[in-house]
């Protein structure tokens, strides 16, 4: 089964996604540190208040006292003090790292581009590549957990404990369409594959009886109706 009918089934089962809140590297980083372990509305609801009461840009976060960034990560679920250090440690990346500005970062070579966001706390290369997918900076297929989980159940790459070698090579089995795709396209990609791992394809107990993609699902096809 192609990336392309995994895709249009999904919108047929999800719908049409929304577009990201955000497509600005900072503010990506941002709202990823926003919520941990809860729902998109709570992490939303955390974006939100951080845009109303203090700002995005890397000066406002730093401007910003302490216990105010922690109450707006509170709303995003627990470590509330934890992800609002983050925020700051960020800012205090761009200022200090990339002159105050990470516009410079997204025209790097791929691989220079994906180090350079990597380094930002509790980001990592799956959250750089999916920074510079949603700039619009690089062409690539960034998949979170929930996503990876639903190729590699589908049969593009095998689960294993290492989870940078599974990303990998479930991401080399699907770049022959990855090429094909526009920005909007594997935009709609890594947020479908998400929200159905969120929803159906879960971690623990998958709801295989509800899920558009059983026929085609090495496991969910030995499941029992």
């Amino acid at each position: 089964m192609t990336l392309s009918a995994i895709l249009k089934k999904l919108e047929k089962q999800h719908g049409r996604p929304s577009a990201p809140a955000t497509r600005d590297p900072f503010e990506t980083i941002l709202h990823e540190k926003c919520g941990y372990l809860c729902t998109d509305d709570r992490r939303e609801s955390a974006y939100q208040e951080l845009k109303k009461r203090v700002g995005t840009t890397p000066a406002k976060i730093l401007a910003a006292k302490d216990a105010v960034l922690r109450e707006i990560a509170a709303i995003g679920g627990i470590y509330a003090d934890t992800r609002a250090l983050r925020m700051k440690q960020s800012a205090e990346l761009v200022r200090d790292r990339f002159g105050g500005d990470l516009n410079a970062a997204l025209k790097l070579d791929f691989k220079k581009a994906r180090k350079a966001f990597a380094q930002f706390p509790m980001i990592g290369e799956p959250g750089a590549e999916k920074i510079l997918l949603f700039a619009g900076a690089h062409k690539v297929l960034a998949l979170e957990s929930n996503g990876l989980r639903v190729v590699c159940r589908l049969g593009f790459a095998e689960e294993q404990r290492n989870y940078s070698t599974m990303y990998r090579r479930a991401q080399e089995a699907l770049a022959p369409e990855i090429q094909g795709m526009d920005y909007a396209r594997l935009i709609t990609a890594h947020q479908l594959l998400r929200r159905h791992g969120q929803d159906i394809c879960r971690r623990t107990d998958p709801a295989c009886d509800a899920c558009v993609l059983r026929a085609d699902c090495p496991i969910g096809a030995q499941r029992a109706p």
